[in-house]
């Protein structure tokens, strides 16, 4: 049975950082592209970031880009999210998501979905 856990979502000012973390067990995780979405209150689901299961490949959101660093460590099956200089508009629950045929930034392309860490960013 697959299954992903995120943590590290929290209240944090705008400015400034936040570590998030997804512990996946139950899949052959070094094979899998790792991917990062969020969804905002009356938003649909968007795409923040992916990094390919060898590590080779990474992709941001332009939203995102140059504020948050995706990794993974594949010895701990884990992938994390570093956000950096956060505003208003990263408020949201984030989610990891494994896929297992490829990169995309499509979540309909996602196999398998954590359940989800929220981030609040205040002004």
């Amino acid at each position: 049975q697959v299954q992903l856990v995120e943590s590290g979502g929290g209240l944090v000012q705008a400015g400034g950082s936040l570590r998030l973390s997804c512990a996946a067990s139950g899949l052959t995780f070094s094979t899998y592209t790792m991917g990062w979405f969020r969804l905002a209150p009356g938003k649909e689901r968007a795409f923040v970031a992916y990094i390919s299961g060898s590590r080779a490949r990474t992709y941001y959101a332009d939203s995102v880009k140059g504020r948050f660093t995706i990794s993974r460590d594949n010895a701990k099956n884990t992938v994390y999210l570093q956000m950096n200089s956060l505003k208003p508009e990263d408020t949201a629950v984030y989610y990891c998501a494994a896929d297992g045929l490829g990169d995309t930034s499509y979540y309909t392309e996602y196999d398998y979905w954590g359940q989800g860490t929220r981030v609040t960013v205040s002004s």
